[in-house]
């Protein structure tokens, strides 16, 4: 990082939820999601949340970095419909090495959706790509089936 985020560092991030980001279209494979209210999906509002992160942290990486979600806890209070605009602002809390802590809290315009913290870590592509890659070599070593992507494993 060629700098760090301050603790009382600020940033605002808005988005119009369009139908694809309901509830329904979370896990189009599961009847229960798809029979539920097309409402924004609590997926996508903590997607949402890091996104508006990964946003606050572009002018502090260097060539080759990024980062990642390491935490998150919220809570997701109010149903929103697709065609609202949701604003997350966040509020940097904590910056100790490559550990970032934010205070995030997203509105609909109407209600407050959703409000909690979310951590993120500054991480170098190559040296994550190369865990990656590591991990696929281990997968490829074990014996069995592997499970068919997009299909539920019974625990």
């Amino acid at each position: 990082m060629n700098a760090t985020p301050k603790p009382g560092d600020r940033h605002s991030f808005a988005f119009v939820v369009p139908d694809t980001k309901t509830v329904p279209n979370l896990y189009p494979e599961s009847a229960d999601f798809r029979a539920m209210p097309a409402v924004f999906a609590t997926g996508f509002m903590v997607g949402l949340m890091e996104w508006a992160c990964i946003d606050a942290l572009k002018p502090f990486l260097d060539e080759g970095e990024g980062s990642l979600g390491i935490a998150i806890e919220v809570s997701h209070t109010a149903a929103t419909l697709p065609g609202q605009t949701v604003t997350v602002d966040i509020e940097c809390i904590e910056a100790e090495g490559n550990r970032l802590g934010w205070r995030v809290r997203a509105h609909d315009g109407l209600d407050l959706i959703g409000d909690g913290t979310h951590r993120r870590a500054v991480v170098r592509w190559d040296r994550f790509q190369q865990r990656l890659d590591d991990k696929r070599r281990k997968l490829g070593k074990c014996s069995g089936p592997s499970p068919t992507p997009g299909v539920h494993v019974p625990g």
